[in-house]
């Protein structure tokens, strides 16, 4: 049997493979609560080693796309709790990705109608997705951000921290802290977006501060050993960019090491797009994080295919693989993995909003 398919630890979840879920967001959660069928989806996919939720919010204010679900009522922790339980009943693990959009968002989605909030006042040359009056979705332009205020960061990190607290109340097997994909915490870790001149702008150093004060909040919390956190430091996403990401990253993951985090899930090129983005040592990334002490299992993501999968695990440079697409059209892809099947293909039409089609629809090998 492939290394890739034999059981291994993230930290204090035993896990039965070494493939995760990564996060999808599918906006299938009006209201920001899950619901029954968000619970069957993720059962369907309940085969993978570690499943890691969708992007879900913090705070409203951390909410960023229409209808994605949220850990900040107790309506909607009680919506996961059918979603973790379904998981768990079909021998499944799963984690919640803890996301802050800053300024990736809309007044619309918004308390109040306000701005959307930022390391910096500098709009995003990006989109999301709303609710339009006639009750149908659509990919709108991102709205003006405001700063935050230096006196808000510290009720900011609180936020991750009561949400990490809800994530385990409603069942979840741990969190992934998001910091990818030039959401909040990576706009405050580049140079494009942070043009702070207080103590979380400027250097590295500070640049990457408040990222590492939300890893250790978390962790003290509910555990480092339930505890994760997604990076993508060359990823083009959203509209950021840096002049030296080894530089910025190198330095994020020598801070995470002492922690003891479970996993650092590494989106390895522009997200969902080409690895060969920009020029980027995966390997040395890796041996930094090592060589300063962190020995959380490394998870590899973006652009794998089941060849490249297990020659990552087998080769040593990756604890696990991550897959995000090939898991929407193939719940059962763990097991078209071990019988080296054909993956279905997905109907892009169905990806965001929506209902059952496209979602809990795709069929299984049987």
């Amino acid at each position: 049997m492939s290394k890739l398919l034999q059981p291994t630890t993230v930290g204090a979840i035993s896990v039965s493979n070494r493939i995760a879920m990564a996060p999808l967001t599918r906006n299938r959660s009006p209201g920001a609560v899950p619901n029954q069928l968000n619970a069957e989806y993720y059962r369907q996919r309940a085969t993978a080693g570690l499943i890691i939720s969708e992007g879900t919010a913090i705070t409203h204010q951390a909410q960023g796309y229409a209808d994605v679900p949220g850990l900040y009522t107790q309506q909607a922790i009680e919506g996961w709790k059918a979603v973790t339980q379904a998981v768990h009943e079909a021998g499944g693990k799963i984690v919640t990705q803890l996301w802050h959009v800053g300024r990736i968002s809309h007044t619309s989605l918004q308390p109040d109608g306000g701005k959307p909030v930022a390391p910096s006042a500098i709009q995003a040359k990006s989109k999301t997705y709303i609710i339009n009056d006639d009750g149908k979705g659509g990919f709108v332009e991102t709205s003006e951000p405001r700063a935050l205020e230096l006196s808000e960061i510290p009720s900011l990190i609180e936020d991750y921290r009561k949400a990490a607290r809800a994530a385990v109340d409603a069942g979840f097997d741990g969190v992934e802290i998001h910091a990818a994909n030039s959401y909040l915490l990576e706009q405050f870790m580049r140079s494009s977006s942070n043009k702070r001149t207080d103590d979380y702008g400027g250097s590295v150093a500070n640049r990457i501060r408040l990222t590492l004060e939300v890893a250790q909040a978390v962790s003290a919390e509910i555990g480092a050993d339930r505890t994760g956190i997604r990076i993508s430091p060359t990823t083009p996403a959203n509209d950021v960019s840096d002049s030296d990401s080894t530089s910025v990253y190198t330095a994020l993951v020598e801070g995470l090491a002492p922690l003891g985090l479970a996993f650092v899930h590494v989106v390895e090129g522009a997200t969902g797009g080409p690895r060969d983005v920009e020029p980027f040592d995966w390997h040395a990334l890796k041996a930094a994080y090592r060589n300063a002490g962190g020995n959380g299992t490394w998870i590899a993501n973006n652009g794998y295919d089941r060849a490249m999968a297990i020659e990552a695990v087998e080769s040593g440079y990756a604890d696990m693989v991550a897959f995000g697409r090939p898991f929407i059209a193939n719940p059962d892809l763990v097991h078209r993995i071990e019988k080296d099947a054909p993956w279905a293909d997905i109907d892009p039409a169905t990806l965001y909003g929506g209902g059952a089609e496209g979602y809990t629809t795709y069929s299984t090998l049987d």
